[in-house]
């Protein structure tokens, strides 16, 4: 090879080399672009998001609501409260805000109907479990949609549906004509806390906003999501009851030795009892969940055949008297572990803290301080026709199985009204998917549009047809 050519072939393969580089670069470039692209499409793919937002005047109503950081602690609802009062008086109504403590605040107005006894209450709670901005992508009380989703503290729990029923209330107050029975608006502090400066306080200070009430709808219903498309709409008629307490003892291998002889009450393989609701709740479940259809079907024969310890825990926890102790702290010249008594609904909460006390009292630990004493509870009844109205306008809506649900270890505002015979039902009103459900009482809490949308019309066709019904 003469020296010109040699210096030709270099100079070639200087240039496919630049090529090659420069194609490699500009791949990199395209492919990086493509995967950032390709992984915000799949994220919104796996988050069903549609492309188009469904503005409507209960969104934006949502969207001033979210913005009143009512964090608890320390609470502060009253410019929240006075905004919905506000909303209320634009459409003739009278609303009262009732000041438990300074700056905590509730909202109540009430349309009277042409019977009384049959009253309706529309419950939800004006606080929301505090948030920063460490973690949110959009900050937690700007209300800001992004990719038809609404985010905000409280968007799910429970602003949008405070917002669903009070444009179903509202409704009925525009329509001219007075409601077959009462149809009440409640708002209240301090759930998120206890409900000391909320619902507790109103029970005890002001029973007058409660007269005359038979339903109510408050929150803990849940939504399952499969795909887009709702699988089943429960409705929440209850939960087990709760003991808080402290056990003592003078040193630690005490308590480690009496938390040891608890930990079969922590997860049983056998029920302690089946209350007719949660076989109920079992039946409803039972064509959703195929694994255990047959053993959520006939529960008693489950138990019977030695299968019932095959049923996931959540499931047999509803029919167990359960505890779970937490770590083991010093407490002034000795030491005290924070115990959690889950009582059945109908269970007497002393007599479960005696059985812990009789227990415990081998292993030199005693009872300590009682922090919380809930129960016995009545669960809502299942065979009222306002249950059997909400079964039908859910499956109707919302083309799915509606049914009952109980909560295992979740309590609301609603635990005040079933113990004075009042039937009360939690729903969420809009289909909640699991990845937004999973936002609660965490970072990005948010709702979509669209499905929030649903929720209010369903709302209003529940209350507007309560109202008008003979």
């Amino acid at each position: 090879m003469t020296p010109e050519e040699k210096k030709r072939r270099h100079r070639n393969e200087r240039i496919a080399a630049t090529i090659l580089v420069l194609a490699l670069a500009g791949s990199t470039i395209w492919m990086t672009r493509h995967r950032k692209a390709l992984d915000e499409q799949v994220r919104r793919d796996r988050m069903y998001i549609p492309k188009n937002i469904e503005f409507s005047p209960e969104l934006e109503m949502l969207q001033q609501y979210l913005k009143f950081d009512t964090s608890n602690p320390p609470g502060n609802e009253l410019p929240a409260a006075r905004w919905l009062a506000s909303q209320l008086e634009k459409a003739g109504v009278r609303a009262e805000i009732i000041e438990s403590a300074p700056r905590r605040a509730n909202v109540y107005a009430r349309l009277k109907g042409k019977r009384s006894g049959e009253g309706l209450l529309l419950l939800h709670h004006i606080d929301v479990v505090p948030a920063t901005n460490e973690g949110w992508k959009r900050p937690p009380f700007a209300a800001e949609i992004h990719f038809n989703e609404l985010y905000g503290r409280g968007a799910l729990d429970m602003k949008a549906t405070g917002i669903c029923f009070l444009r179903a209330f509202l409704d009925v107050a525009r329509s001219g004509r007075p409601p077959e029975n009462d149809i009440i608006f409640l708002a209240v502090a301090d759930e998120e806390a206890g409900s000391d400066l909320g619902m507790k306080w109103l029970v005890e200070h002001r029973p007058d906003i409660l007269s005359g009430v038979r339903f109510a709808l408050n929150e803990g219903g849940i939504t399952e999501m499969t795909s887009e498309k709702m699988t089943y709409f429960g409705i929440e008629i209850g939960t087990k009851q709760t003991v808080s307490l402290t056990l003592e003892g003078s040193t630690r291998s005490n308590l480690q030795r009496a938390r040891i002889a608890l930990e079969p009450w922590f997860i049983s393989r056998s029920p302690s009892r089946i209350v007719p609701e949660v076989k109920a709740w079992m039946r409803d479940l039972a064509p959703q969940r195929i694994a255990y259809r047959e053993h959520l079907e006939d529960v008693d024969r489950a138990v019977a055949r030695g299968k019932f310890w095959s049923l996931p825990i959540g499931y047999r926890e509803m029919t167990q008297s359960g505890l779970w102790a937490e770590a083991i702290t010093p407490k002034g010249a000795g030491f005290e572990m924070r115990t959690l008594l889950l009582n059945l609904p109908d269970e007497d909460p002393d007599r479960r803290i005696e059985w812990l006390s009789r227990r415990v009292a081998p292993y030199g630990v005693r009872i300590g301080r009682i922090l919380r004493k809930e129960g016995p509870m009545p669960l809502s009844s299942t065979n009222t026709l306002f249950y059997k109205r909400l079964v039908a306008e859910a499956s109707r809506t919302y083309s799915a199985p509606a049914g009952s649900e109980i909560l295992n270890r979740w309590q609301n505002d609603s635990r005040f009204l079933r113990k004075r015979g009042i039937d009360s039902y939690g729903i969420n009103p809009f289909p909640v998917d699991y990845f937004q459900s999973e936002t609660i009482h965490a970072a990005n809490e948010r709702i979509r549009t669209d499905y929030f949308n649903r929720g209010v019309g369903f709302t209003v066709r529940i209350v507007t047809g309560y109202a008008s019904s003979e």
